[in-house]
């Protein structure tokens, strides 16, 4: 279940706790009259299930009072309450389907942030790979992979290709883009660095490479495993299993294609670069597919799950 804290207007109480027990799923309504400060007003309590937490945030939206006090939902992780288990059970669909919108924007605007803390790890995992394509190193190039945080900016563009929000397209493409552009070139200077120390030389980047040489031969199967690891990190977010983002992070070639490209780069092996560069292109792009269809499948088969459940209480949209 979700637990959602309101601070709403002291006119405006009684319109919103109307609002919560007209939907499906709700319980546990508290009023604390006067108790807010800043802003001033109410502070409304309530538990609703999850897949009902959705549709009344968007009607507590629509009502602006996230304009005119707050709205901030948090997951329970136990509650013993017999009316929490009726409020479920009321709910229409399951909880595990059910996408809250709100929570996956802000969600997704958060880590699609170009920040120098996000350009730091995102560098720090390209460095790590490069080690390991130079040391042809499996593990190295599994760590750098757990490192990575460009999963973020790739569900930034699927959710707002989905919600049509072109700002936050365009914020997306930046970290993106703008993060693997200043990675690869702290990587190419990271290289340098360890070619004038004696660590990295021309033959380790030439040489034959049995666990590693797969970076810069991209096929049609790279395609297909962005493909899915791009739905079950979808998939991930939207059910607010985020362990299962690791494994789609070393599931993809996208950080270590990165540091093959630049290490290649620095030494001039120009076929590595693009090779390296078409694999980078593949798996950011199936995973950006895959992200962008699987949430679209999951807002068509959650309405139909809405159109198909029992009639109950009347829901926000009756108000």
């Amino acid at each position: 279940m979700l637990h959602l804290r309101l601070i709403v207007p002291s006119d405006r109480t009684e319109e919103v706790v109307r609002l919560l027990e007209r939907t499906v799923g709700t319980t546990h309504v508290a009023v604390l009259a006067g108790a807010a400060r800043s802003p001033a007003g109410d502070l409304v309590l309530c538990d609703v299930a999850r897949e009902a937490g959705d549709e009344l945030i968007g009607a507590l939206r629509k009502k602006g009072i996230d304009d005119c006090g707050s709205i901030t939902a948090e997951n329970i992780d136990l509650t013993l309450s017999k009316h929490a288990d009726e409020a479920e059970r009321a709910a229409p669909g399951e909880g595990a389907d059910a996408v809250l919108w709100e929570e996956l924007s802000e969600v997704t605007h958060e880590e699609s942030t170009f920040s120098a803390t996000y350009v730091a790890f995102l560098a720090v995992a390209t460095m790590l790979a490069a080690c390991g394509v130079m040391l042809d190193n499996a593990i190295l190039i599994v760590g750098a992979m757990a490192v990575g945080p460009e999963f973020g900016p790739l569900a930034g563009i699927s959710t707002a290709l989905v919600q049509r929000a072109p700002r936050l397209v365009a914020r997306s493409l930046w970290a993106l883009i703008g993060g693997f552009a200043a990675a690869m070139v702290l990587t190419a200077g990271f290289s340098w660095l360890m070619d004038l120390f004696g660590l990295f030389d021309a033959e380790m980047v030439t040489a034959d490479r049995p666990n590693t040489g797969f970076i810069w031969h991209p096929d049609w199967m790279s395609f297909v495993v962005a493909l899915l690891a791009g739905i079950a990190g979808t998939l991930s977010l939207t059910s607010a299993k985020s362990g299962a983002l690791i494994g789609v992070a070393i599931s993809v070639t996208t950080v270590p294609a990165a540091a093959n490209a630049a290490v290649a780069f620095s030494y001039q092996d120009f076929q590595q670069t693009w090779g390296s560069s078409a694999q980078l292109l593949a798996n950011l792009g199936g995973i950006v597919v895959a992200g962008t269809l699987t949430l679209l499948l999951q807002r068509v088969l959650w309405a139909a799950q809405r159109r198909r459940a029992p009639a109950g209480r009347p829901g926000p949209s009756a108000g």
